[in-house]
């Protein structure tokens, strides 16, 4: 296992390193301009977007970054804000009334030009009326934890907001809006990267509440209301997973792998590691395959791990015993859920190595205690942006 770490994580990488802030964000820049440059940017990956709009607008460009706490971002003239993730923090409302503010008071003439990368659901919380942030927060930890798709919960959130669908797009006017969005969600829509905060949102209220009934979650009395279905800006994906993909795959084939790709993987994390090695099984030796997408994981236990960790479980145990099939499952952010590890290596020896109970670990959420036992957990921190999952299983030559 060891001698085939050191190619699945270049290969990782190098899907990380196609979707930088700082190469992406530059040809889109080009033609804009204002009266006064007005950069609100909000995410994981926030502090690099804004650091590429210093670079390119330098002395006109001026607003305010708003991070997950414990990042940092090396900004000279715009202001740094840090609020709770993923769940939203006091912080959070605060950061949002400002950006709220700042976008209010852009006038005819001037560019405000919105960074938004995931994370910012949480990031920029501003809770509808009557809503207190304990319900909210409430509300957002149980949707995470029953297994609920991005796109089912940030319909919920976009409906319990005073900022999100589109409700910070609006007040923008009568300035132009530009959107320039590093998206983590299958399909790259712009109404569920960080909840539409510039979006027009096509679903309705019913729908989003259609949401809670789904998952048995009884819904919250306060704070509803429609969302914008018209926002007048530009708005523009400048990096997603399919680019990580096929960087990853490009990598793959320089280390001498024919890469095979799955797109916008979803559902259960331990099921789709036990599919995806299966169909490992299959392939000829010298075979990449990679994976993206999102997988998700339905919290039972009190674990450690996140769904990149239990995907890799799930793999490792239907590969157990079998040889000549090395992966890496890890979030392109470099954080897996809750924990510090940004996902895990495993083989058909993991199973083996580890000297106790893997499918009980699997019934509690606690894949991370396996893979840290057994030193493949991947630690890369913050990576500096945020295109969701980049899974990779290599059939040995």
């Amino acid at each position: 296992m060891t001698a085939m770490k050191s190619e699945l994580e270049r290969i990782f990488r190098a899907g990380v390193t196609a979707c930088q802030p700082e190469s992406v964000l530059p040809p889109h820049f080009a033609g804009l301009d204002g009266k006064r440059i007005l950069v609100l940017a909000v995410g994981k990956a926030a502090g690099g977007m804004a650091a590429a709009a210093e670079r390119h607008f330098g002395d006109k460009a001026e607003g305010l970054a708003v991070l997950p706490h414990g990042l940092c971002a090396p900004l000279e003239r715009m202001v740094v804000a840090r609020a709770g993730h993923p769940l939203p923090d006091g912080n959070s409302v605060e950061a949002a009334e400002r950006l709220i503010a700042l976008a209010s008071e852009a006038q005819d003439g001037d560019l405000v030009l919105v960074l938004l990368s995931g994370g910012a659901s949480a990031l920029a919380c501003l809770p509808g009326a009557g809503l207190s942030l304990a319900d909210k927060k409430s509300l957002t930890d149980r949707q995470l934890r029953c297994g609920a798709a991005i796109d089912e919960i940030n319909a919920v959130r976009r409906h319990l907001s005073r900022i999100k669908g589109g409700r910070l797009g609006q007040a923008v006017a009568p300035a132009r809006l530009v959107t320039l969005a590093i998206s983590d969600v299958v399909g790259d829509r712009p109404e569920t990267i960080g909840s539409g905060p510039t979006a027009a949102d096509p679903l309705s209220l019913d729908q989003a509440k259609a949401v809670l009934v789904r998952y048995g979650i009884e819904a919250l009395a306060e704070g509803w209301s429609e969302t914008a279905k018209e926002v007048t800006g530009d708005y523009r994906i400048v990096a997603c997973n399919g680019d990580a993909l096929a960087a990853a795959a490009a990598e793959a084939r320089r280390l001498g792998f024919e890469p095979r790709l799955i797109e916008d993987e979803a559902g259960e994390a331990r099921d789709a590691g036990r599919r995806h090695s299966e169909v490992a099984l299959g392939l000829p030796p010298g075979t990449a395959l990679i994976s993206g997408g999102e997988v998700v994981v339905t919290v039972r236990g009190r674990g450690r791990g996140g769904p990149s960790q239990e995907y890799a479980l799930g793999a490792a145990l239907a590969l157990a015993g079998r040889s000549g099939i090395f992966g890496l499952a890890a979030d392109t952010d470099g954080i897996d859920g809750r924990s510090e590890a940004a996902g895990a290596f495993f083989d058909g020896g993991t199973i083996a190595r580890f000297r106790g109970d893997p499918r009980s670990l699997l019934e509690a959420n606690d894949s991370g205690r396996l893979f840290e036992t057994l030193g493949d957990l991947l630690v890369t921190g913050p990576t500096g942006t945020n295109v969701n999952d980049l899974r990779i299983m290599l059939t040995a030559h």
